[in-house]
């Protein structure tokens, strides 16, 4: 199985950068993966809510195909604690998928599209976080949940 983490718009910030940078390397070590920034959309600005959604909704849609498995990254989806987590993605991993999508949507979250594509929504805490912070912290559960499978004293 190979993991996708698909982001909406680009990680600014240099120490988040660097953070994900680190766990992107460590994930690799367990797991094919590879993560992509779709670009922001142009003139967002003077665009309303609605119209940015559905714009960066489209971009999303084109990397899924109907054979993929995608899970959207939204405040309100199930949650996990971190053991949970592990056993979610060992059942993916059991199911015999060839790839799992997960999707960090953008300041304004989810459109309506990709909402009804997506097979699971999954939320890393009942609190709000800034889009670019989430993928970090996604890739640290993520690379948790992966050793926590492997018997890797990483989770204590």
């Amino acid at each position: 199985m190979k993991l996708y983490l698909i982001n909406t718009g680009k990680t600014k910030i240099s120490y988040l950068k660097e953070g994900i940078h680190i766990f992107e390397k460590r994930i690799g070590r367990y797991i094919s993966f590879e993560s992509y920034e779709l670009p922001e959309i142009k003139n967002a600005g003077r665009s309303s809510v609605h119209r940015i959604r559905e714009a960066e909704g489209k971009n999303l849609i084109k990397y899924i195909e109907k054979s993929d498995y995608s899970v959207l990254l939204d405040e309100k989806g199930r949650e996990f604690n971190s053991i949970e987590f592990s056993e979610y993605i060992q059942k993916l991993m059991n199911r015999g998928l060839s790839a799992v999508y997960f999707f960090t949507g953008g300041a304004d979250g989810f459109s309506d599209e990709v909402y009804n594509r997506a097979d699971e929504v999954i939320s890393l805490s009942k609190m709000t976080f800034t889009h670019e912070l989430v993928r970090l912290l996604f890739l640290e559960q993520l690379y948790r949940a992966l050793t926590i499978l492997k018997g890797d004293p990483y989770h204590h």
